[in-house]
């Protein structure tokens, strides 16, 4: 069973590679999931410069676009490619239960 904790994300085959998914987190934020080739990635939808929204951010590789500043973060750890003051938090994707579930990062895991 599934850590309280966990965000449910939906089952494998809702994202297919290439594909996006927006899903909202208990405290009114979202996060978006990316399948990337078959590896899954998630992060906040929340850009560290301005807030702006990252979902509909091109992706290209490892690399989304912020879609209003244009800022560049590596989805593999949320890191800015131009900044290193700037990050978006990350999130584990897990497979349990034949569900995707977003794994909150811990308070002091530094994502």
């Amino acid at each position: 069973m599934p850590d309280s904790a966990w965000i449910l994300v939906g089952p494998p085959e809702s994202l297919a590679p290439g594909a996006r998914k927006l899903v909202f987190l208990p405290e009114g934020q979202s996060a978006i999931v990316l399948n990337l080739g078959g590896q899954l990635f998630a992060m906040e939808n929340s850009c560290p410069h301005a807030g702006a929204s990252m979902a509909g951010g091109s992706c290209v590789e490892h690399i989304i676009s912020c879609p209003a500043h244009g800022l560049r973060f590596d989805i593999r750890n949320g890191q800015c490619t131009a900044s290193p003051g700037l990050r978006i938090r990350t999130y584990e994707v897990v497979m349990e239960d034949k569900q995707l579930w977003l794994c909150p990062p811990g308070p002091d895991s530094g994502h």
